[in-house]
């Protein structure tokens, strides 16, 4: 199952769709909206993020064994810093191995002090590169203090993030570079929306990768995609989230269309969306599809894109 992934990963077509677990005790709503869509045929696998935005959801590493065992498709399971210390990951990726649960995407997690939940306080023991250290160690057979196992565990294909757009690109480079020398084996992207902003994040990519030793090199840049097609989406990436480029002629498109009707506002939406996707697969055909669980949404550009 991994290796397929990976080896897609490596030299093939690559394609991920996120999911988010809700606040409830169940993912049956999740697993029923991706089989009426046959989603699970388009797809090379899945993913299952770690209450975002540090609201309580339904655990990530249960969703992933309940998509695992649904479609029989690799899940990149997310974990993050901010609820668990290094001894509660680490146990956490004990169990995980045993159920198959190898595809692990590292976060440090957002701040504590966004929850739901009243006077939650953030652990953050480190940052993301502690968990990829962790599983380097778990990949060779031991934790992270040094103790050996008795039984090797599977091997874990480690994951991070990067952001996809920076005033110095350099900097992006040298964060991109620890986490590849940590092992991160793929690179996911905050979204991207224009071409040019892809072309120069890889080459950044590009350039971090080679100041790493040769046997690092396997490691890939996946594109995130999200796509907009409300204007007051754009603007609030555009105004208020780090790290990510909303070009002005999506904004300006969208504004147009905003001001003839809410129908106009969602065709011209997926059209530039459309016209994207189609980009990036020619490109880089590397994506990881991010649709808040608008699942109708990613089918329509996974078919049309």
């Amino acid at each position: 199952m991994f290796d397929a992934l990976i080896s897609k990963l490596k030299s093939g077509n690559f394609l991920t769709l996120e999911t988010t677990p809700q606040h409830e005790p169940s993912m049956d709503t999740i697993v029923a909206k991706i089989k009426a869509l046959n989603l699970d045929d388009k797809v090379d696998g899945f993913s299952a993020t770690d209450n975002p935005l540090a609201k309580l959801k339904y655990s990530s590493l249960f969703a992933a064994l309940r998509l695992q065992t649904a479609f029989n498709k690799p899940v990149i399971t997310t974990m993050t810093m901010r609820d668990k210390n290094k001894i509660a990951l680490q146990s956490d990726l004990l169990g995980a191995n045993d159920f198959d649960i190898r595809a692990i995407l590292a976060l440090t997690g957002d701040p504590a002090k966004m929850s739901d939940q009243p006077n939650s306080k953030g652990v953050f023991e480190s940052n993301s590169t502690l968990l990829l250290k962790m599983m380097k160690s778990f990949n060779h057979g031991m934790d992270l203090a040094g103790r050996p196992f008795k039984i090797q565990p599977k091997e874990i294909y480690p994951f991070a993030v990067t952001n996809s757009y920076a005033k110095s690109f350099k900097s992006l480079e040298r964060k991109m570079h620890k986490k590849i020398q940590e092992g991160a084996l793929g690179l996911i992207s905050q979204p991207v929306y224009d071409l040019e902003n892809a072309k120069m994040l890889l080459e950044s990519f590009e350039n971090a990768k080679n100041e790493v030793s040769s046997h690092k090199q396997e490691a890939q840049l996946i594109f995130g995609i999200f796509p907009i097609v409300k204007l007051r989406t754009a603007l609030f990436l555009s105004a208020q989230v780090p790290g990510i480029h909303v070009p002005q002629y999506w904004i300006d498109a969208l504004e147009k269309a905003n001001a003839k009707s809410e129908e106009e506002e969602r065709k011209v939406g997926l059209e530039l969306n459309h016209k994207l996707f189609s980009e990036i697969k020619e490109f880089h055909p590397k994506i990881h599809l991010m649709t808040a669980n608008n699942f109708e949404l990613a089918n329509e550009l996974i078919v049309n894109g």
